[in-house]
């Protein structure tokens, strides 16, 4: 009666559910007499989702009947992993770090910048990431590198007048950064109007000041617009081409 109940030598043999369908892998162990126990999931991006990459016994192995199968399983969903600071890093360092945080390269974008070379910024879905943040395992990230500052030097556009939000647009599709030293108690610095700007749009000697990509030029800021009848400023609507020096 003991061996009728214990089954006592009966044995089975483990059949091979690796790389099959979570669900699958249960119902044929069940069907064939073994208990499942889904031991431990992890998650592997070049395997496919939910299937069987580990079992214990191993395959073919011969054990008693009502035995324990035990499961490691590739997630579903992908598990969180933290986004790097790749700022400053060069870009084939900034990659590597990537691909070691289970992260992939969507695009680069060059921007003019004295950091040739250098991570300036990384986004993510279009937005500026910080580090840390939690984003899905094997996400594409945008990194904007320096291009360096080139050799094309253009005349200093003359900003006095204009409002700081119209002239940081122009300043940054000409790759100049555009520094706002605004006057105590502004609150809304892209309306306010540039007073004074340095450098000049034209030298002591009544000559065009140039400026290269990638260089800062500083714009001084007022809530009133200031009154060209009593300023030296010469307003130039057609400056000469850029030129190479």
């Amino acid at each position: 009666m003991l061996s009728w109940v214990t089954r006592h030598g009966q044995h089975l043999t483990v059949p091979d559910v690796k790389r099959k369908d979570t669900q699958e892998a249960i119902k044929l162990l069940e069907d064939q007499g073994f208990d499942v126990v889904i031991q431990d999931s992890t998650y592997t991006d070049t395997l496919p989702k939910g299937i069987v990459i580990k079992q214990l016994p191993d395959p073919d192995a011969t054990v008693k009947v009502n035995r324990t199968v035990f499961l490691t399983v590739n997630c579903v969903i992908p598990p969180l992993v933290e986004m790097p600071d790749l700022k400053g890093l060069g870009l084939n360092f900034a990659l590597d770090v990537l691909e070691r945080n289970h992260l992939e390269l969507q695009d680069t974008v060059y921007r003019t910048d004295i950091m040739k070379g250098a991570v300036l910024e990384q986004k993510y879905h279009g937005s500026v990431i910080a580090k840390g943040t939690k984003i899905p395992w094997g996400s594409s990230i945008t990194l904007v590198v320096g291009s360096g500052l080139g050799d094309t030097s253009i005349v200093v556009p003359d900003v006095i007048g204009m409002t700081y939000g119209d002239v940081k647009v122009m300043l940054d599709s000409m790759g100049i950064v555009s520094v706002a030293v605004p006057e105590p108690g502004i609150t809304d610095t892209a309306a306010a109007f540039i007073y004074k700007q340095n450098p000049m749009h034209l030298n002591e000697a009544n000559k065009y000041n140039y400026i290269k990509p990638g260089m800062f030029m500083d714009l001084y800021l007022s809530t009133t617009k200031p009154d060209f009848t009593d300023t030296a400023t010469i307003k130039s609507n057609n400056p000469p081409p850029a030129t190479t020096h």
